[in-house]
């Protein structure tokens, strides 16, 4: 899996830290609003409630004073408030018609009860002329209270959705400078990530990585110059001897021994002067040169005659292919991916045959031999990896390398029956023409 693709799996698995910067922000905000408004509305209540309380005390001490001398004036001027009158006597002891049973049956003091569904505050007061009950019913006062609270939900509902908005915009501007970092080290940017304008926290990571670029960047220079001298140091003692070994094959009235030991040299030689080539080709980038138009099926006959002119072993292959399958491509890195991926499935097919299968853009080579062990599969691309079927060398680690500098994928699997198989996926550059 490549870089970006890694990056964006990953992001989407996660919420942006814009968004949760800004849920979180929001959330308190809510809680903090909600509470206060809470307290608010209990405080409120509770004040509302000693209000009442008081109301109905000085009410009815107020409607006890002036009975005697006016009974009318000691009625309540409110709708919501009752008084009710027990003469003392032979009768006190029993309610009135006219007051309700559940207040005549209450004692001295002030009491709540609910009547009907509806809440009542009920002060129960006596002198020696008779029992006063006055009832105030506050559901009207309890309807408004709970339109209050209603209002402050709703309320805090709004403002958490203000400071949602408010906080992702507020966040975006958090944010936006580690997007933006993240996209110059994705896209490997030239020059300093490190900006005076970034904030004091984001630019001792840019500092950081910039100090970590330059490491990496140093180690490859190293790498690459000691490869590319290595190669060249290679070359220059290695067609001496092909030279040799090449007169001395030609000698006339050579033993047939010496021949092929001669033979055998220069085929020593070429596969050392390809390994020289391989560490040079991974020591740079193997970026494409001008692309031709190659046919795959005709490329791949090539490569496998090449591969099996210096074997004793004749070994079979199976191309499963359009002849009129073309690919845009450098021809030199097509020849060294699939003289890699061949040669790989017939080192391991002994003497079974070699299959290429090409389906739309993918090429499938599959060998005779036994397969990947499952915990080796993402190990196989690696440079001189070492599994069951013995050293891969720097064959398939080639083959990796020019396919992620071409934009193409290589993978490794095996078939139901236990072969083992590469797949190049060209990503839509095969044509038929």
């Amino acid at each position: 899996m490549s870089m970006a693709s890694a990056t964006s799996s990953s992001s989407s698995r996660h919420p942006s830290l814009r968004l949760r910067i800004a849920l979180a922000l929001a959330l308190l905000s809510v809680i903090g609003i909600f509470t206060m408004a809470l307290t608010l509305v209990l405080t409120i209540d509770e004040s509302q409630e000693e209000f009442i309380d008081n109301e109905l005390t000085n009410q009815i001490a107020y409607s006890m004073k002036i009975w005697r001398d006016s009974p009318a004036a000691a009625f309540p001027n409110t709708p919501d408030m009752q008084l009710y009158r027990l003469d003392a006597g032979p009768a006190s002891g029993s309610a009135s018609t006219a007051v309700p049973e559940v207040f005549a049956r209450l004692p001295i003091g002030n009491h709540e009860l609910i009547v009907d569904g509806r809440e009542h505050h009920v002060a129960v007061r006596e002198d020696d002329s008779g029992r006063y009950i006055l009832a105030y019913d506050v559901e009207a006062t309890e309807d408004r209270g709970r339109a209050m609270l209603v209002s402050v939900v709703i309320a805090s509902l709004i403002l958490g959705m203000v400071a949602l908005v408010a906080g992702y915009l507020l966040a975006g501007r958090i944010t936006r400078q580690i997007d933006q970092l993240a996209g110059a080290v994705e896209r490997n940017a030239p020059g300093k990530l490190s900006d005076p304008k970034l904030d004091r926290e984001l630019l001792a990571v840019a500092k950081a990585l910039d100090g970590y670029r330059e490491r990496q960047q140093a180690l490859l220079e190293r790498e690459r110059a000691f490869a590319a001298n290595l190669s060249h140091e290679i070359r220059t003692p290695l067609t001496a001897i092909r030279t040799d070994a090449e007169l001395l094959a030609a000698l006339p009235n050579l033993p047939e021994a010496a021949t092929r030991r001669g033979q055998r040299i220069i085929d020593g030689t070429d596969r050392i002067n390809r390994l020289a080539t391989s560490l040079l080709l991974l020591a740079r980038e193997a970026s494409p040169a001008g692309a031709e138009e190659v046919r795959l099926s005709a490329a791949i006959e090539a490569v496998w005659k090449t591969l099996g002119a210096g074997s004793a072993i004749p070994a079979a292959l199976n191309i499963e292919a359009d002849p009129r399958a073309t690919l845009s491509a450098d021809p030199a890195l097509i020849d060294l991916v699939l003289r890699n991926v061949l040669d790989n499935a017939r080192r391991f097919s002994d003497t079974g045959a070699t299959s290429c299968h090409l389906e739309g853009n993918r090429l499938t080579v599959t060998d005779s031999g036994p397969g990947f062990a499952p915990d080796e599969l993402p190990k196989v691309f690696e440079r001189f990896f070492i599994g069951q079927r013995g050293e891969n060398g720097l064959g398939l680690a080639l083959v990796r390398h020019v396919c992620d500098a071409c934009g193409w994928q290589a993978l490794a699997r095996n078939t139901v029956d236990g072969h083992g198989q590469i797949v190049i996926d060209f990503g839509g550059q095969v044509r038929i023409a």
